[in-house]
């Protein structure tokens, strides 16, 4: 019942508390704070290498680095976030939902920026929250990977990104009062803009294999700040903006499309889950 108003009539109600599978403590957010950190520097080396620096002496052998630094960081901080509290129901729900978001990428393979998986993964960060959304985005990349013979150097670069996306979904306004269109809308502007921009720091990771081409778009080491990120920028606008901006676009149609059923089906089954119950266990009656 409605809470009872000074006036003897019944008050609004109370909105219900979105349930989360995944409660983040001090421990999991060092974590995950740790492994962000690390993966800016990893995306953002070409950029802030000095000329003297190591990095830049080291143009090719870096990225290298990093892919296998990345995977040990995201190892660490799934097991952190299992060790806080991934009950036996949350991992069920994440192996549907990062099979669903494996199955849904080859379907379009990046044609023209059909990636389908996009709105599963904001649509799922949203509802089920930001520490589940991080490990949801890295094993969906992780599972498509492998069924799509896509394992390389990219690999973890594409899961961290992938894991920022369903984090800053879950970490959106509103999560519990915010319903109805305002909440497509919003899931609708975030999708493109995060489609977009994994698209951009996805660009990072590859663009310094181009180091030592004579071309207007290559990275050259030791080079000005504002000389390499004006190569950068030209780099994205020549290979990856018609992949980028279809993406956003297929992103928000299925997100308004399709967002009320997926977000009444994820919400009624987080409900029916109860991740936050606490378990009892009684004795025999007497």
């Amino acid at each position: 019942m409605s809470p009872a108003s000074p006036g003897g009539r019944p008050g609004p109600a109370e909105p219900e508390r979105q349930a989360r599978p995944i409660c983040l403590g001090p421990r999991s957010i060092g974590a995950l704070a740790l492994v962000s950190a690390v993966g800016v520097v990893a995306f953002g080396w070409p950029l802030i290498a000095g000329g003297s620096s190591g990095l830049s002496a080291h143009a090719q052998d870096a990225p290298w680095l990093f892919a296998a630094l990345l995977p040990l960081l995201l190892a660490v901080v799934v097991a952190t976030i299992a060790d806080v509290g991934l009950d036996a129901k949350a991992i069920a729900m994440l192996g549907v939902l990062a099979a669903a978001g494996a199955a849904l990428r080859p379907l379009g393979a990046g044609t023209a920026g059909i990636e389908p998986m996009f709105f599963l993964m904001v649509l799922s960060g949203r509802v089920l929250g930001p520490g589940f959304g991080f490990v949801l985005g890295a094993v969906s990349m992780f599972a498509s990977a492998l069924l799509t013979g896509g394992v390389g150097p990219w690999m973890p670069f594409q899961m961290l990104s992938m894991g920022w996306v369903c984090m800053g979904a879950g970490l959106l306004p509103g999560p519990d009062t915010l319903r109805g269109r305002r909440e497509l809308w919003l899931l609708a502007v975030y999708g493109a803009v995060s489609s977009v921009l994994y698209g951009t720091v996805m660009n990072l990771q590859g663009w310094p294999y181009l180091g030592g081409l004579a071309t207007g778009v290559s990275f050259v080491p030791g080079d000005p700040v504002g000389d390499n990120l004006g190569r950068f920028i030209a780099y994205c606008l020549a290979t990856s903006l018609g992949w980028d901006l279809p993406r956003a676009v297929v992103t928000v149609l299925l997100s308004l499309a399709l967002g009320p059923a997926v977000l009444k089906a994820l919400r009624r089954a987080t409900r029916r889950a109860a991740f936050e119950a606490q378990v009892t266990f009684e004795g025999p009656k007497a």
